[in-house]
């Protein structure tokens, strides 16, 4: 079944780029945030395919979740919205971090922030997923005439078939990297990212791309 109705926690630069390409795609968004006047107001600019929504009264009606906050956010993000069905697909954006001369990865002890909701919160599916670029390309995956990676990891080959043919349509090229265990790897990516974005002065305009050699 095709992902078709979209919640996204966070109403920030990653959530707003993610719900503006979406939305081009003529699919239909949910804003949530901790601050629900800042998600009407991002719902507002966005204009009338998007509307803002109480985590608390998520229920029926998601076919994903996407966790669009900071890492330390995201479990208060799923416990609020614990009235979502079994089942849903949990798509996990964050990057624990703390910043020392550079980014430095600061997972919980079960390697990922991935691996520590699907813990959690086993009743979700989750899956590990556009993490490992900036905002921009949220909204614009296009990398000159190739389309930038989207690496997934997951343990439920379903929901991660379904998020790929989402991500493809949103204009990405999708990459399952298998299990969730491998979401600390797709993290510690993010980290080099970042770190050549800042640090190695290389700026954000720049995407992972894995090429094959013809």
């Amino acid at each position: 079944m095709t992902i078709r109705k979209v919640t996204i926690a966070g109403a920030g630069n990653v959530g707003s780029a993610l719900a503006r390409n979406l939305i081009r795609h003529g699919i239909d968004v949910q804003l949530a945030a901790s601050d629900l006047a800042k998600a009407r107001e991002a719902a507002d600019a966005l204009g009338e395919r998007a509307r803002a929504v109480d985590l608390a009264a998520l229920r029926d009606g998601v076919d994903a979740l996407f966790l669009a906050v900071p890492a330390d956010a995201a479990p208060a993000v799923l416990e609020a919205a614990r009235a979502l069905p079994d089942g849903t697909i949990a798509v996990d954006c964050t990057n624990p971090l703390r910043w020392d001369n550079g980014p430095v990865h600061t997972p919980p002890p079960e390697g990922s922030m991935a691996a520590h909701l699907a813990r959690r919160f086993p009743r979700l599916r989750l899956i590990k997923a556009f993490n490992t670029f900036g905002a921009e390309f949220h909204e614009r995956p296009e990398l000159g005439t190739a389309a930038a990676d989207l690496y997934l990891a997951g343990d439920d080959a379903d929901a991660k078939h379904r998020l790929g043919e989402l991500a493809r349509t949103l204009g990405f090229d999708p990459v399952d990297v298998g299990p969730l265990r491998n979401a600390q790897h797709l993290e510690s990516l993010a980290i080099l990212w970042i770190h050549l974005a800042t640090v190695g002065k290389r700026g954000r305009n720049f995407a992972f791309k894995t090429l094959t050699r013809a």
